[in-house]
């Protein structure tokens, strides 16, 4: 019997729309200070493994900015979570598909958290399809618009704000790794951002900025249910070596991870897959 309903929803998907809903709360996480005084950017922060980062950093001793599509609901009941951890959140609704909006959720994180520390550049979309052909010029430039391009015009901004320390994560893929015979742009776009993260580690290495990547495996979020078909929702991640999905709340502590120069201050250019057992090239 499957673990989930088959469901659907209309994109980019509402956690309140799940069933069942994905623990993205992080109820039992307990902080240790890992990010005290730090200030965080997490796009794609409304739901999902973004919710759950953005409340672990909060956890940590984190403020937090987060930016959304158009999830209103999603984003007010993460800043709440965020706020009911002790720290500060302000959200940026808008499509990280133009660049303006990703210059300027910078720009706004600086103004309203008085620095940034850490970025993490988790907003993705996706586009199943049986047919290489399906794939039109506009779904293809949007892909790797929001999945590839974004990532750049929001790193080039943020240089101005991140000193000595900082930490830049990027969210990649199994995909990205292994590729996908239905999620053809979006692996290819995974694959290009994994690389990205590769070169700007190498690239950022003298200004003591550090920059890692993970890639999870099949997780447990609203972009499921908003992408793929119901019978597809219905036997979501059985085929990872464990027979399940994760929830949000077993990736987020890769972006902990990451974040925190207490515990990852030797590691740049790194790809953490949190992906069920499967064992990834290279």
């Amino acid at each position: 019997m499957s673990e989930r309903p088959a469901q659907s929803q209309r994109y980019p998907g509402r956690t309140g729309d799940m069933s069942p809903e994905p623990r993205d709360e992080m109820r039992d996480y307990t902080g240790s200070g890992l990010l005290e005084g730090r200030r965080a950017l997490v796009t794609g922060g409304d739901s999902g493994i973004g919710r759950a980062t953005a409340v672990a950093f909060a956890k940590e001793g984190a403020d937090v900015a987060i930016t959304y599509l158009e999830e209103d609901d999603d984003a007010r009941h993460t800043a709440g979570l965020v706020e009911a951890a002790g720290r500060r959140c302000v959200t940026f609704g808008g499509d990280m598909a133009e660049e303006r909006h990703c210059r300027e959720v910078v720009e706004h994180t600086v103004r309203d958290l008085g620095g940034l520390d850490v970025l993490v550049l988790h907003h993705g979309t996706q586009t199943p399809v049986k047919d290489l052909r399906e794939i039109g010029v506009e779904q293809l430039r949007r892909t790797f618009a929001v999945n590839v391009f974004a990532l750049f015009w929001t790193v080039q901004q943020a240089l101005d704000h991140m000193g000595p320390g900082s930490s830049i994560v990027i969210t990649g893929s199994i995909n990205g790794l292994r590729g996908n015979k239905t999620l053809i742009d979006y692996s290819a776009s995974k694959a290009a951002a994994m690389s990205l993260a590769e070169c700007l580690a190498q690239n950022l290495m003298d200004r003591e900025i550090r920059v890692n990547c993970v890639a999870p495996g099949p997780v447990w979020t609203p972009l499921i249910p908003a992408t793929f078909d119901e019978e597809r929702v219905e036997g979501f991640g059985q085929q990872a070596p464990m027979g399940r999905a994760a929830d949000p709340d077993e990736i987020a502590p890769s972006y902990v991870f990451f974040a925190s120069n207490r515990l990852s201050s030797y590691y740049t250019g790194q790809t953490l897959v949190p992906a069920g057992g499967e064992i990834h090239p290279g």
